[in-house]
């Protein structure tokens, strides 16, 4: 059984969800430290002039040991209408714009207090429409052991998992031979994505999988996946 593991992510990229489609279980690092400027709160979406980073608010001060699970969304800023507004500007007029108005309209209608519980439900639909199958399962519920690598390979084992899969970024700090001596093997994920269609030229690539999906519609976009 293969086992993959990320943090939850705000927009995830078509990379995240590849990694997703290539594993039979999903496990969500919810109990891993937050860290802030990375992508666990903020990602890409394209606008005329080029890349819109969209970023949610984070309650972080005197919290610079938090858990993810923990994070909590600043209430004060308005996040939600501006980045449903964002959304709605630079992709009204995209070919299947359409089809998916209804759920981010409403997921950005919706009162979120945590950071977690929104990424893990835009993860669900995403999921759905793209055709992933992957168990999902959250480390918190695991009962995990460690840090690092130990982390990792005691999720492997709780969930008796032969295979890790790991991003590219895993080699600069996987302990192989830790997994190596639990008879647990060592994958990396191979992420090759072609161009697509986008509504403002030139192509950027490797932004919020929303792109691809509201640009090409679900079906170019698990083909998509499938041929990365």
């Amino acid at each position: 059984m293969i086992l993959a593991a990320h943090q939850p992510q705000y927009l995830a990229w078509a990379g995240y969800y590849h990694k997703m489609s290539r594993c039979d279980v999903f496990v969500y690092l919810d109990e891993v430290q937050y860290k802030k400027r990375e992508f666990q709160n903020r990602n890409r979406i394209k606008a005329p002039e080029g890349e819109l980073w969209l970023t949610l608010p984070i309650l972080s001060k005197g919290r610079y040991t938090q858990s993810v699970k923990d994070v909590a969304l600043d209430a004060t800023k308005d996040w939600a209408q501006s980045h449903w507004k964002s959304l709605l500007l630079n992709y009204a007029k995209a070919p299947h714009f359409a089809e998916h108005r209804a759920f981010y309209e409403g997921v950005y209608a919706k009162p979120w207090e945590r950071l977690a519980p929104l990424c893990v439900e835009m993860d669900g639909y995403l999921r759905k429409e793209l055709g992933i199958g992957a168990d999902v399962r959250f480390e918190s519920e695991t009962g995990s052991e460690g840090t690092a690598s130990e982390r990792l390979v005691s999720i492997c084992r709780r969930l008796k998992a032969d295979t890790y899969l790991s991003g590219q970024g895993g080699k600069d700090y996987l302990d192989e031979p830790a997994f190596a001596k639990a008879g647990i093997k060592v994958e990396y994920q191979t992420f090759s994505p072609e161009p697509y269609p986008q509504r403002f030229p030139p192509f950027v690539p490797n932004l919020a999988a929303v792109d691809i999906l509201l640009n090409c519609g679900s079906k170019a976009a698990r083909d998509s996946l499938r041929a990365a």
